[in-house]
């Protein structure tokens, strides 16, 4: 496992884009309005109905109840139903983006996620000046609830992927698949699949009145159960209709099914908005058999706090006994730094986007006669400078004459210190560009770790300007 730094720039809306509707289970009139986001903003909510506009971050650990759809509440403020529409954005590539909401439900439209793709698509995609980040699987991950027998797992493939498949025990549903190889083809084969439910469900949700904007224009109703004169009354009065009756498909006559496998379709969009939760891009192949709210949202919190710990202990993987890219000669001809003061001896990857470089540290460093000479600690201050001399060396590579440059600090953000580093350490530098080196301004992504694990981090932006 690993979060890699791509070659591929994030994704927002060019323009804000409106929708009106009804909210499927609260019957509440809403308008949804899609605004652009910056860089790593990621996807969000906003309720501009309650005071102080709060946001809801489209995050896994918000995940409240997952009953009829998947609800995020933060601080006590709720948003329902939001998988439609966060499918519909990751399904167009859209890294970041604020939802506003006047209501704490989007609107069910027909059931599917269309209307959303066709708002977006009208307000129109832009690349922002940031790279994406991707969890690469390399080892199988899964989650299995025992209680529904339903299974998700996620194996290492070459792009995101997804299959769904379900089984209802039902012979009007019967078993079904669906397979969405690439994100491109979400529009055209995932896209206007809709929400479905069963009869049963139908009559509990209408008894308990919790389908108040449902009509049979967005959800497909498979009949799974005699139809009576007293429920087919219930259904007239409900969806306002002079007669229903089953199709001989065994669904309800309201709607025709766009494809035979539409259930099926609708499940991969649900898992898609559902592990848009997860908050950073997976490559890999998701497999789900009889996939759900429930155990798709366990799966995506699942997977976030594996990425959490892979950001925390994502420590390079280098053999440090091969013949390094820069040996200690080859810094100093690109660094103006000499000893004591040069604090990286190899580098051993260095792209367009992201260097490492590393540190034998060693009981003979000048700071080690002064600071705690009785309990010898490297200063964190000299951890920071190491991993920006490290920057150096990426952001001076883009330069053809290096040796006549001089890079200097701007500011340092989100600096942390999680452990000691000490004489017979090897410290390991890597630094991934956050934005595109632009005008001789580099900003970047630092770590370093020691033994294994995060050291120190910090968020870096530096400037190169040539020796007058």
């Amino acid at each position: 496992m690993g979060i890699v730094s791509t070659d591929i720039k994030q994704k927002t809306i060019q323009s804000e884009v409106s929708l009106k509707g009804v909210g499927l289970h609260t019957g509440k009139n809403v308008t949804l309005t899609f605004k652009p986001a910056p860089a790593n903003s990621g996807l969000s909510f906003k309720r501009i109905d309650l005071e102080g506009e709060p946001t809801i971050e489209a995050d896994a650990n918000y995940v409240t109840n997952t009953q009829r759809g998947t609800c995020l509440e933060k601080n006590g403020v709720m948003i329902q139903t939001s998988e439609h529409v966060l499918a519909a954005l990751v399904g167009l590539d859209v890294d970041n983006a604020l939802i506003e909401l006047d209501a704490s439900e989007p609107p069910i439209m027909d059931g599917s996620s269309k209307f959303f793709v066709e708002a977006i698509e009208k307000a129109g995609i832009v690349e922002l000046d940031a790279f994406r980040e991707e969890f690469v699987i390399t080892d199988i991950v899964s989650y299995t609830d025992e209680e529904s027998g339903s299974e998700i797992l996620v194996m290492p493939a070459k792009e995101y992927q997804i299959t769904t498949m379900v089984d209802f025990g039902t012979k009007v549903l019967g078993t079904q698949n669906a397979t969405l190889n690439q994100i491109s083809d979400f529009k055209k084969d995932i896209s206007n699949s809709r929400t479905f439910s069963f009869l049963h469900e139908i009559e509990m949700l209408l008894e308990h009145g919790l389908i108040k904007g449902g009509d049979l224009n967005n959800a497909i109703v498979y009949v799974d159960k005699a139809l009576s004169e007293k429920t087919m009354e219930k259904l007239r009065i409900a969806f306002n209709k002079e007669n229903i009756s089953v199709k001989p498909n065994g669904i309800l006559d309201n709607l025709t099914l766009h494809y035979p496998n539409e259930a099926a379709r609708h499940k991969l969009l649900d898992v898609l908005g559902d592990l848009a939760l997860v908050g950073t891009r997976i490559r890999g192949k998701v497999i789900a058999n009889k996939p759900g709210h429930f155990i798709n949202t366990q799966f995506a919190k699942k997977l976030s706090k594996l990425i959490k710990n892979e950001r925390r202990n994502n420590v390079p993987n280098i053999d440090l006994n091969l013949p390094p890219l820069m040996d200690v000669t080859q810094i100093m001809a690109m660094l103006p730094h000499r000893q004591p003061f040069l604090l990286i001896d190899k580098v051993f990857e260095l792209s367009e986007n992201h260097v490492i470089a590393t540190k034998n540290v060693t009981m003979n460093e000048e700071f080690f006669k002064g600071h705690f000479p009785g309990a010898p600690v490297m200063p964190g201050v000299l951890i920071v400078e190491a991993m920006a001399q490290t920057g150096g060396i990426l952001v001076l590579n883009t330069v053809p004459d290096p040796e006549n440059y001089l890079t200097f600090f701007m500011k340092m953000d989100n600096v942390k210190f999680k452990q000691k580093v000490m004489p017979g350490d090897t410290l390991i530098f890597k630094c991934s560009l956050i934005t595109p080196i632009r005008r001789g301004i580099c900003h970047m992504q630092g770590y370093a770790y020691s033994n294994g694990k995060l050291c120190a981090e910090a968020e870096l932006m530096a400037q190169i300007s040539k020796v007058k």
